[in-house]
């Protein structure tokens, strides 16, 4: 993550802009990251019931499904932990979050024939 998109997040999340502590804007932010976790687990849904999909690029959205389900409990982890005062855990939560997108993009290399249909979604951390 860099400073630029940290700023271009908070600045776009109307959450952040009445917030007046740090720990108001991570706790924002968290819910923000919480939230694009399940709009991509819903996008890879939408495609899969859309049945356009090729075996393989199926095979990798169930995983990739998978692997969103995982982030968002841990986000949900980490935001606990931040509204406990318990910054280190937290933090291991939301590191164990950020790794989604590039499992699931690693997912569709890994798959033969497949190609990423959430690129774009899987660069909500970046």
């Amino acid at each position: 993550m860099n400073y630029e998109f940290c700023i271009k997040s908070l600045e776009s999340n109307p959450h952040c802009k009445s917030e007046t502590s740090i720990k108001g804007l991570v706790i924002a932010s968290m819910k923000n990251a919480a939230f694009n976790t399940i709009n991509v687990e819903r996008i890879a849904k939408t495609i899969l019931n859309e049945r356009k999909a090729s075996p393989g690029n199926k095979a990798a959205l169930h995983e990739c499904i998978e692997v969103y389900k995982d982030a968002n409990s841990s986000l949900n982890k980490a935001l606990t932990n931040a509204k406990s005062h318990d910054y280190r855990i937290a933090n291991e939560d939301l590191m164990a979050a950020f790794d989604a997108p590039r499992i699931c993009e690693d997912i569709f290399k890994q798959i033969k024939k497949a190609k990423s249909l959430i690129r774009d979604e899987n660069n909500l951390f970046q």
